[in-house]
């Protein structure tokens, strides 16, 4: 099984799933949502398989939701429906993509994500529905979109964060670099760029000693937890409300300005205040 937005490996009971989009920063598409699920699903059936590490490609781990994509898509949906949003139909449309980033969490083996670069917007979803975060220093975690068109459809940030700092976080829509997320528990472990693979891998391995039954059945009793406290029902209003996000006023005056004076202008305006504005996306 070959995947055109990702690259799989195995060797050593260890899956490498590589975001492999680098001139997008591992934007998501639709093309890369089906073959990440594709990828987990192919490790987990995988028997000489026992953990999975997830990275990115390049610069980035993941920017998020890929804009040109994404604005062009909804427009002609919308289009397509008499120029009316149909709030159902998007959200069955994004509750697919929540169903594959929750594929991470619901994968039986355990998921490391090795953060480097940019992770904001829709790309924070693949790593927070991870098991582990490694982070490296200087990496971006964050969900800038929370400014405007956008809430995190996962909504992992509560239940990964103490109230304090999910609400700050959701509130401004800055990121976090890794270290700044290790302190606050959101990484297990932040270390300089040059380390962090060889860090993740050191892990792995260790993991990789251990029966996978006793692997599973750790992971079950923690996400069982979490699944008690209400994470479904959570994700299901996150769905609902990015979708009324992206379709308030100021929403769509956003979405416009960007398809009008392109994405990297838009989103720099948005950003600006924050002082954090760059090359993140949605």
């Amino acid at each position: 099984m070959s995947f055109a937005t990702i690259d799989y490996r195995s060797e050593d009971r260890i899956a490498r799933i590589i975001l492999n989009r680098p001139e997008r920063l591992n934007a998501i598409t639709t093309e890369l949502a089906a073959d990440l699920r594709a990828a987990v699903q192919r490790a987990n059936d995988d028997a000489e398989v026992g953990v999975i590490i997830l990275s990115g490609a390049g610069r980035a781990f993941c920017a998020g939701y890929d804009l040109g994509w994404a604005v062009q898509a909804e427009a002609e949906t919308q289009k397509s429906g008499g120029g009316h949003w149909d709030p159902v139909q998007d959200y069955l449309m994004m509750s697919k993509n929540v169903r594959v980033y929750m594929s991470l969490w619901e994968s039986p083996k355990p998921v490391i994500a090795q953060v480097h670069g940019w992770c904001v917007g829709g790309g924070t979803d693949l790593a927070l529905c991870s098991d582990l975060i490694y982070m490296a220093d200087d990496a971006q975690i964050g969900y800038p979109p929370a400014r405007i068109w956008g809430e995190p459809t996962t909504m992992m940030w509560v239940y990964r964060l103490g109230l304090e700092h999910a609400k700050r976080l959701m509130l401004t829509g800055e990121s976090l670099t890794g270290k700044e997320a290790e302190r606050v528990g959101l990484a297990s472990k932040s270390v300089p760029l040059a380390e962090l693979s060889r860090t993740v891998d050191e892990l792995a391995q260790k993991l990789a000693t251990i029966p996978l039954n006793q692997l599973v059945m750790s992971k079950l009793l923690v996400n069982q937890a979490y699944e008690n406290m209400g994470l479904r029902t959570t994700q299901m209003l996150g769905t609902i409300c990015d979708g009324i996000a992206r379709h308030t006023p100021e929403g769509i005056a956003w979405r416009d300005d960007a398809m009008r004076d392109g994405f990297r202008e838009a989103v720099r305006k948005r950003d600006a205040p924050f002082g954090d504005y760059g090359e993140s996306k949605k």
